[in-house]
């Protein structure tokens, strides 16, 4: 049967179809929004390709080999985003999630279980647009409208982050048919890695961009892996193994508020040299504890901090005694300020408080990079 060709790309203009980018994915139309699948393009943020469900953070045979509880927190999405452009004035999302805990006592569901986006504008900064409120495990939501596409009605580049403390099971995001839309596939720079407890994996920011490696990863321009595990952020050789299996542009290894001096002690020198001997030439960034806003009136946690922090400097001076090249150090004081003002619940931080963290982090991974 011969095809009338001006009829189908008039048809095709109506969903959608012929506006989108050649050689990338095609809509689905439904309740005349265009549809787009997430997986045809992928996300950035992800170490590896053979997860069990794809928005996982370690891979499928991890299962067997880290602790359970690493294991299903690295169901968790954090640190992934997506990128795309276009000029349709209006953003839908239709996604589910891996738990139905949306939020927890101490971080709203914003955070823990919302999708957060950002725009960039005229000077080609990405700005925050808006973020999803999640109610449900499966939602399926206008997130903007009125969107201003660029002169001429040139799309617009969107970044839309994941959940920090759930894990995605699909999603899809959907604009005006008709409109240009481009997926942008992740980009294939090196990554910074990022291997931490709580605070790293997200606690508390109120939305997925206000994360430390998320606001890292925006100012300097450059891909971020969150391997974050919330309270089980150890310095595990059985982790240190898939880290090493990755090759990024800079270790930074955060995990001393999951750790005392003891801990610290012991597995430090083995978590280095296992990633040196993988990877000789990546900087390894070690980085102390921040300290508590109550430290002041508890001695215990001075006490812990001293300990944990002596520990790490020890570890650092050996490992450089004994000849181990790009290997870096971050002191903790610093990292949330001195006011009190920067958490939470005394540990983890406010969205002030990640801010104070990415100041801290930024000059040095800088020099790093």
């Amino acid at each position: 049967m011969q095809i009338d060709r001006r009829a189908f790309l008039a048809t095709s203009a109506v969903y959608g179809l012929a506006a989108t980018a050649a050689g990338a994915v095609k809509p689905t139309i439904r309740n005349k929004i265009a549809w787009y699948d997430v997986q045809k393009w992928g996300v950035e943020g992800k170490g590896w390709n053979d997860t069990k469900r794809y928005f996982d953070r370690l891979p499928g045979r991890a299962e067997s080999k880290v602790r359970g509880a690493v294991w299903g927190l690295s169901r968790h999405s954090a640190g992934m985003l997506f990128r795309f452009k276009t000029n349709s004035p209006v953003l839908h999302a239709d996604y589910s999630l891996f738990s139905s805990r949306l939020a927890m006592p101490h971080m709203p569901a914003t955070g823990v279980s919302g999708l957060d986006v950002y725009a960039r504008d005229e000077k080609g900064t990405d700005r925050w647009l808006t973020v999803s409120f999640p109610r449900s495990q499966k939602m399926t939501m206008r997130l903007a409208g009125g969107i201003d596409s660029l002169p001429g009605k040139r799309p617009r580049t969107f970044t839309i982050y994941l959940p920090l403390y759930n894990g995605v099971e699909t999603l899809q995001i959907g604009v005006q048919p008709g409109s240009v839309f481009e997926p942008i596939k992740p980009r294939k720079q090196k990554p910074i890695v990022f291997y931490g407890t709580s605070i790293m994996h997200g606690a508390c920011a109120s939305r997925a961009g206000l994360s430390i490696s998320g606001i890292l990863g925006r100012r300097l321009n450059r891909p971020v892996i969150n391997l974050g595990f919330s309270g089980n952020g150890t310095m595990e050789l059985s982790v240190g193994k898939f880290l090493a299996e990755l090759d990024p542009a800079v270790y930074a290894i955060d995990c001393l508020p999951n750790m005392r001096g003891e801990t610290v002690a012991k597995r430090t020198v083995p978590l280095v040299n296992q990633l040196r001997k993988a990877r000789p030439k990546v900087p390894i960034l070690l980085v102390e504890d921040r300290t508590y806003a109550y430290a002041r009136f508890r001695r215990s946690a001075r006490k812990r901090h001293a300990q944990s922090r002596a520990a790490l400097r020890t570890a650092y001076k050996n490992l450089k005694a004994a000849g181990v090249k790009n290997l870096h150090y971050l002191s903790g004081a610093s990292l949330l300020g001195s006011d009190g003002e920067a958490t939470t619940d005394g540990s983890h931080p406010n969205d002030l408080g990640m801010v104070r963290y990415a100041d801290a982090y930024e000059p040095i991974l800088k020099k790093l990079l």
